[in-house]
């Protein structure tokens, strides 16, 4: 099986097997600690006129977040089931949801075409790649803004794989959210150091701006505060043509 239909079947498994509903994906926390503090990154570089694209949108818990702040948010996953969720759970239609391989270069330049140039918000997206797609779902970002749009890209460092294993190897054993990640083979990867920056400059984008910060998770440790995974950010802007 190519490795896109391999998680394309397991993250569809994963999302026919939720309800859906915000926070209940381990990773799906309240927008006031996840896309409310990123944004802060983002929207000093970006024309809030433009759309945004939210990159794996999954339920849409941050799509719907991101449409409070931009002219029009549309969010697009890899798995059919999770746009439906996202769909089900917006049913004032805040924002627009779309089914998208995000290593289809057709795909990515026909919704462009559709939306023109956009801002975009991809969040722990790339560590879910396989590697070889990972050059792909970058010059999908890159033919997204056009020639006038900015991006934030936030991923987990491989640290993210220690705080994980800690919350697994709790007495107990792992939380229904971390076992539902485990029984759909969502395979969490790594992304080398250095990776994410090369990636971007290779499909024609310039770094902006970068820095350190921690993804928040809904899931919670014993005293109640949310699990963080240590992570980077990228501010992305296409390159500025030669004088």
């Amino acid at each position: 099986m190519p490795p896109t239909e391999r998680y394309r079947t397991a993250w569809d498994g994963y999302w026919e097997a939720s309800s859906g509903a915000p926070g209940e994906p381990f990773w799906d926390a309240d927008p006031a600690l996840t896309a409310a503090r990123d944004l802060t990154l983002l929207t000093p570089h970006a024309d809030p006129a433009l759309p945004i694209v939210d990159l794996g949108c999954g339920n849409g818990t941050q799509t719907r977040y991101l449409a409070t702040r931009f002219a029009r948010a549309v969010g697009v996953d890899l798995s059919h089931a999770a746009v439906a969720h996202a769909r089900r759970s917006d049913p004032a239609g805040s924002a627009a949801y779309e089914q998208l391989d995000l290593s289809d270069p057709e795909g990515a330049r026909a919704l462009h075409a559709r939306l023109g140039d956009t801002n975009a918000y991809m969040r722990a997206v790339l560590h879910q790649s396989d590697p070889a797609d990972r050059p792909g779902v970058v010059a999908t970002l890159a033919t997204l803004l056009g020639t006038r749009g900015r991006a934030l890209v936030l991923e987990p460092t491989g640290e993210a794989k220690t705080v994980i294993r800690s919350v697994a190897e709790r007495p107990g054993g792992p939380s229904a959210k971390l076992r539902s990640v485990f029984t759909h083979d969502l395979r969490p990867g790594e992304v080398a150091e250095g990776e994410i920056a090369a990636l971007l400059r290779g499909a024609g984008l310039d770094i902006a701006d970068e820095g350190a910060l921690t993804l928040a998770m809904s899931e919670t440790h014993a005293d109640g505060t949310p699990v963080a995974l240590p992570a980077r950010w990228y501010l992305a802007a296409p390159t500025a043509p030669a004088p």
